[in-house]
């Protein structure tokens, strides 16, 4: 597999390792991601408006919350790409923002999923549009199902333009098919591990550590990181079990992500998480925490005491605490981005790729957000 050849050919590119918010990419194609990401928003508010001003509308508020957040998913993709001297940068820009607009997508699948009306410390888009019906003279749950109905839709809009977007990057080169591939996978198994996660809420009893493990390893780990990577490195003309190597690793490293990403939740600082310490205690999601607790017999009554409304979720949270899962879980974390950056893929990745792949387990231990 190789790569193609184009009349807008940047020269090669090697990993690096830049002053951009994750550490993972250079502040220029970390603005270059955002003016793209932002002009997509732009071309695709000005098709809408032809035919429909609400819907016009929508891509306003969808575009005004594109890159907001870290940029990890495409500094991954692009982390990928460098690391196999891929050459044409515009194409690897476009697939590093398809990945973002898929992730868009899914962050405001997951708000309604969870019946969360704020992200980020911000109104989310369904809560805006949940206000207009309750200014409206509306009800609450019918307000509240209207903001999530027009939730659902600006999520679809993402995920079309999302694929779309990857397409078009891949279009013509040799890796068109293997990177298509890993895009439709990455959708494919993050909708396979949310649907994992919301069972699992709805059992009397949390997942196990290792069903929770596994879904997080769909819901997170390979969107996220794994197939980002893979699909970058595929862009880029690695070779198919060079894409697996790399691939092998940012799964291990997205799993351990999630992980602190449980942890967060239940004992990260508000104000830095923009979320609540209670909210996933609430909503009874099967995180690693509750996994582990869960193994002793005492907190899994208790959690069914939880469960029928009979013990808060503050009560929740202090037992949690009092047995140490937060220690638990960031070990594990720890073992799983040792177990990343040792193996033999990680091995056999080129001397750049391995030095920012360190760095990402780095940051993901240290995350507070």
């Amino acid at each position: 597999m190789t790569t193609h050849a184009s009349t807008d050919q940047s020269p090669p590119a090697g990993p690096r390792m830049m002053g951009g918010e994750n550490g993972l990419i250079d502040e220029a194609t970390q603005a270059a991601i955002s003016q793209r990401l932002s002009q997509i928003g732009s071309q695709a508010q000005q098709r809408t408006a032809a035919y429909s001003s609400q819907g016009a509308v929508l891509w306003s508020q969808i575009t005004g919350r594109l890159a907001t957040g870290k940029l990890m998913r495409p500094a991954l993709a692009m982390l990928g790409y460098r690391a196999f001297s891929g050459r044409n940068e515009p194409r690897a820009i476009d697939l590093a923002c398809a990945f973002e607009l898929l992730h868009s997508a899914l962050l405001i699948h997951d708000d309604v999923v969870d019946k969360d009306f704020v992200r980020r410390g911000e109104a989310t888009i369904s809560a805006l549009y949940r206000d207009q019906a309750l200014a409206g003279g509306r009800s609450l749950p019918d307000a509240e199902h209207a903001g999530n109905s027009v939730g659902i839709i600006a999520g679809d809009l993402l995920i079309s333009e999302a694929i779309k977007l990857a397409a078009r990057a891949a279009a013509g080169t040799d890796s068109e098919s293997v990177v298509e591939q890993a895009f439709f996978q990455a959708i494919e198994q993050a909708g396979a591990g949310e649907l994992e996660d919301l069972l699992y809420s709805l059992g009397s009893a949390p997942a196990t550590t290792s069903q929770v493990l596994r879904m997080e390893q769909l819901k997170t780990a390979s969107y996220s990181f794994q197939l980002p990577l893979q699909a970058g490195a595929l862009l880029a003309g690695a070779s198919m079990g060079q894409a697996e190597n790399i691939g092998t690793v940012g799964c291990q490293l997205g799993v351990a992500y999630q992980v602190i990403d449980d942890v967060l939740g239940t004992f990260g600082d508000p104000s830095r998480t923009g979320k609540s310490v209670e909210s996933d205690l609430r909503e009874f999601k099967s995180t690693i925490l509750l996994a582990l607790a869960a193994e002793q017999p005492e907190f899994a009554q208790m959690l069914k005491e939880f469960r029928s409304g009979k013990v808060p979720a503050g009560q929740i949270r202090e037992e949690l605490a009092s047995q140490g899962t937060e220690q638990f879980a960031r070990q594990l974390a720890e073992a799983l981005c040792s177990r990343a950056t040792g193996s033999a893929a990680f091995r056999d990745l080129p001397e750049g790729a391995q030095q920012l792949l360190r760095t990402c387990s780095h940051l993901i231990l240290e995350r507070s957000r």
